[in-house]
């Protein structure tokens, strides 16, 4: 069935308009279920699919799995099966009505306000380096923006003047984010005194650019953000996202409304906004517990 695999990916790009990684786990993962099938069952075509061997795969995988890791590839599974039918190539979509499990949402983590402030002291804005961090910092934290729209910034998608840049965001949809006055002078600067000395006679269409010449990757911004941390003195597992989320809980902590923030962040279902919410419940209760006299001489007596 593997002949059909180059048209699930052309659908998955086209019709669904999913992401690079995306569309990357799911082909792993139906492959991964073919090879299952042709292996144990000898099953080669769409028509030859039944229900007996779904099952059994499924039973296969969910030991060997966390639940996690066996919802992503029963998402998959689904996204195939669906695909299958509209394409004629069965006629009965057998992973309709298979549950997928339900998984427990654990609260992202967050950098205090003070923590921000340091990860930005420590960078050293006196070095061609520094300037791009420092811009680099400035986006992502004061747009909110996830590490591939940050990344995958073009020169013709930043606007100084009137202080907004394009993002192309998940499914290819593009949106338009301010930035604030801070990330825009950061952003010049590194624009005058860095980026062509980065470039070295080179030319590129990104903004942000590593030490050979080429758009920076997701993997060198990683390990940026984990020498800045390291500096900084902040102990958690700090990564990329954690600047967006912490983007999102500073600005409900400020009164910002959730519909507002949804658009920012780019979120077609606000349900998915939601999250920051508890978040700044959660925090609102630790500031309470930690400074209102009351609330720790009660911590004490417990």
């Amino acid at each position: 069935m593997k002949f059909i695999i180059k048209d699930y990916e052309l659908y998955l790009k086209k019709e669904k308009g999913l992401s690079v990684n995306t569309i990357t786990s799911y082909l792993k993962d139906v492959n991964q279920y073919l090879i299952f099938l042709e292996k144990y069952h000898e099953i080669k075509k769409p028509r030859h699919l039944n229900k007996k061997t779904l099952s059994n795969y499924l039973k296969n995988i969910k030991d060997k799995y966390e639940v996690s890791t066996y919802a992503r590839k029963l998402t998959a599974i689904k996204s195939f099966y669906n695909f299958l039918l509209i394409e004629n190539e069965i006629d009965l979509d057998f992973a309709k009505d298979i549950e997928t499990p339900k998984l427990p949402k654990n609260l992202p983590q967050v950098l205090s306000v003070e923590e921000v402030s340091r990860l930005f002291s420590v960078i050293d804005i006196e070095t061609v380096y520094g300037l791009r961090n420092i811009a680099l910092l400035e986006l992502i934290y004061g747009s909110g923006l996830r590490v591939s729209e940050l990344l995958d910034i073009k020169l013709s998608d930043i606007h100084l003047n009137e202080g907004y840049i394009k993002i192309i965001a998940k499914g290819n949809k593009e949106r338009v984010v301010p930035i604030s006055p801070m990330a825009v002078y950061a952003i010049r600067r590194y624009l005058i005194k860095s980026r062509e000395q980065l470039l070295k006679n080179e030319k590129s269409l990104y903004l942000f650019i590593n030490n050979q010449s080429s758009r920076l990757s997701r993997q060198g911004f990683y390990k940026i953000l984990k020498g800045l941390a390291y500096d900084a003195n902040i102990n958690i597992d700090i990564s990329p996202h954690t600047l967006r989320h912490s983007f999102a809980t500073h600005l409900l902590e400020n009164g910002m409304d959730l519909r507002t923030l949804q658009t920012l962040l780019g979120h077609e279902d606000i349900s998915t906004t939601q999250i920051y919410t508890h978040i700044s419940n959660k925090r609102l209760k630790e500031v309470y517990n930690s400074t209102h006299p009351r609330a720790r001489k009660e911590e004490e007596n417990v």
